[in-house]
């Protein structure tokens, strides 16, 4: 058998020599590179083709020369499609407080931290005006109503004028009225909280000059977060509401599992992004504007063939991997041309694969199609 082999190369040198000897033009070098490399393609396969022969016949003579291998066993599994990116915690109920009036901050009621009601007063603004026009108008109006309430008397006995009646009953109204204008202009004085939560930052000190639109107090609610962040317009017919979302915090060692709860149908025209959003549940860790890592979950494969990405070759255009196949009484290698689809966390999803087929993970590099291999 050795004899043969010997002879066929000796056949396939003086054939090339003979060619070459033939072709009067001189070559340039990638041509002859590209000739060299396809004789030595046909070589190698009709050497693999001649060791296949002996090994049927003579399974002893090249058990030493086989190749040892390791093989693991292809199983379908789940597989999970997703796009990941960085996202930031948002919380529905963040606010910033303002004064609705101007004045000078008479009095802080609160402390940074501190949790404090929905409609609790944070801080005061000097209302003593408002408050001694207050106490005059109210005089006012327990005099405009005993006028009104004798008046009224009066003309229930058909005794007075309706002009008399009338005009007691217009000044008990119209100083009612500008009792309650008072009353309002007072509520105004007071800084409110819009929400329950806690006091995140105060902007004013008493002392303080304020005027409506000046922030005075930032409230905090993390009963309500949810963590946004902007996807690929390339996903947009992809992600939809009710989604499976990982939401990963690094720096507190803390992964969160979530749903899309909104997907913006708005790209960005500078970014080329949509925003997602998944709402968060309570937790005293979350901050408004931390910084996570979010996995968007797409599309689950039930039952796919993975395969280490690193074990795929990229040889003239194709991409194969090689499997361990029984041929006779020996092992040999076989070279699987496969489609890969997607690739995440280093598992490319193939076809071309079947359930139980044995893949060569170590030892696959320089294999050759039907060379004898080790296990």
């Amino acid at each position: 058998m050795k004899t043969r082999i010997f002879s066929t190369l000796t056949l396939v040198i003086a054939l090339a020599g003979l060619l070459s000897s033939c072709s009067n033009a001189p070559k340039d070098k990638p041509t002859q590179l590209a000739e060299l490399k396809a004789e030595q393609a046909k070589v190698a396969k009709q050497i693999a083709t001649l060791e296949a022969e002996i090994a049927k016949e003579n399974p002893t003579e090249v058990k030493g020369k086989a190749k040892e291998v390791v093989v693991s066993e292809l199983a379908p599994r789940k597989f999970d499609h997703y796009v990941q990116t960085q996202g930031s915690v948002q919380s529905e109920e963040n606010i910033l407080v303002s004064a609705k009036t101007m004045g000078v901050v008479a009095n802080v009621l609160v402390r940074e931290g501190e949790m404090v009601s929905k409609g609790q007063t944070l801080a005061q603004i000097d209302n003593t005006l408002i408050l001694k026009g207050i106490d005059e108008l109210r005089s006012q109006v327990e005099l405009a109503n005993t006028v009104y309430a004798r008046q009224k008397n009066l003309w229930d006995q058909k005794i007075g004028t309706e002009v008399a009646y009338l005009q007691a009953k217009t000044n008990k109204e119209s100083m009612e009225r500008r009792l309650s204008s008072m009353n309002e202009q007072n509520e105004m004085t007071k800084i409110k909280s819009p929400i329950s939560g806690v006091v995140d930052a105060l902007e004013v000190k008493a002392g303080q000059n304020i005027s409506p639109g000046m922030p005075a107090a930032r409230v905090v609610n993390n009963s309500d977060l949810k963590i946004m962040a902007k996807i690929s317009e390339a996903y947009s017919t992809q992600i939809k509401k009710g989604d499976r979302v990982t939401v990963s915090f690094p720096d507190l060692d803390k992964t969160i599992e979530a749903k899309v709860t909104f997907s913006a149908r708005n790209i960005d025209a500078l970014s080329r992004t949509f925003i997602v959003e998944a709402a968060l549940p309570s937790n005293a860790d979350l901050r408004p504007n931390m910084s996570a890592i979010v996995k968007v979950i797409y599309e689950t494969s039930p039952a796919a063939i993975l395969v280490p990405i690193n074990l795929v070759q990229n040889i003239n255009g194709e991409k194969i991997v090689y499997v361990a196949e029984k041929e006779g009484a020996n092992m040999v290698a076989r070279k699987k041309v496969i489609k890969v689809s997607d690739v995440y966390d280093n598992l490319a999803e193939v076809e071309g694969l079947a359930k139980g087929e044995q893949l060569i993970t170590v030892g696959f590099q320089g294999l050759n199609d039907g060379e004898l291999i080790k296990i």
